[in-house]
């Protein structure tokens, strides 16, 4: 997928032990080598493609119809085209996005807006606020809702104000208090289970290859995934957010 799978990590999906042996043996075996196991679809010939990660890489695995034996690697047509590239940049793209929308998120925007885009936001960030300002026309119109994915790696503090708006009663309110000017006070002694949120935040940014913020990630027209690093430039803004 060009700017995002091949440039870095793009994420793991967590499988349990009754998962991972619901998969057939050759699959397994590579998946016991390092290769991630992301998604299932139909291939020529009666095979069954996997989208798995290898390294932090996109690669695609093809189970033989008699189940034993799996091949890594692009499939190629007669014309020397990769067969179906669209589709299989698809299911990563759909296998990534169903990670962020799984993340410990706090949402700005109205839940039915057309367009939605994920935020890894850290809250001593002046880029992030930047970003939040800037959005604020496509947010109020219903055009967008944002997804600010908090954690704290910038500061000392940046965790426990981070931990705090999770563990606000209403984590929305307190980041629009918060990027509006009004700083969050830390929480230093967080609920176990706002620590977790926040591990897991910060674990899923580094393995979808972002290490700055704000880290921001949308789909295109075509649905493949992009992504974005630092507050987009003003005439960037219309490709992230769409049209104003």
């Amino acid at each position: 997928m060009r700017t995002v799978l091949i440039a870095a990590a793009l994420g793991l999906i967590a499988h349990t032990a009754r998962a991972s042996a619901s998969l057939p043996p050759p699959i397994q075996a590579l998946e016991q080598q390092g290769y991630e196991i992301l998604s299932r679809f139909d291939a020529p010939a009666g095979m069954t493609g996997y989208a798995a990660l290898y390294l932090g890489r996109p690669q695609t695995l093809y189970l033989t119809p008699d189940g034993r034996q799996a091949i890594a690697g692009a499939m190629t047509d007669a014309n020397g085209e990769r067969w179906n590239q669209a589709g299989v940049d698809l299911q990563f793209s759909d296998a990534m996005w169903a990670q962020l929308r799984g993340s410990a998120w706090i949402a700005d925007g109205r839940a039915d807006a057309p367009r939605t885009i994920y935020v890894f936001t850290d809250p001593n960030c002046p880029y992030c606020k930047q970003f939040w300002r800037d959005a604020r026309p496509w947010v109020r119109a219903g055009k967008v809702q944002l997804r600010h994915i908090p954690l704290g790696i910038l500061q000392a503090d940046s965790r426990s104000k981070a931990a705090a708006m999770l563990a606000d009663a209403d984590p929305a309110a307190a980041l629009a208090r918060h990027e509006s000017g009004e700083d969050v006070q830390p929480l230093l002694r967080p609920p176990a289970t706002v620590d977790a949120k926040l591990d897991a935040n910060h674990r899923l940014m580094e393995r979808l290859g972002a290490f700055s913020t704000p880290a921001i990630f949308y789909r295109d027209a075509n649905g493949e995934l992009k992504k974005t690093q630092g507050a987009p430039s003003a005439a960037s803004l219309e490709k992230v957010l769409g049209p104003r």
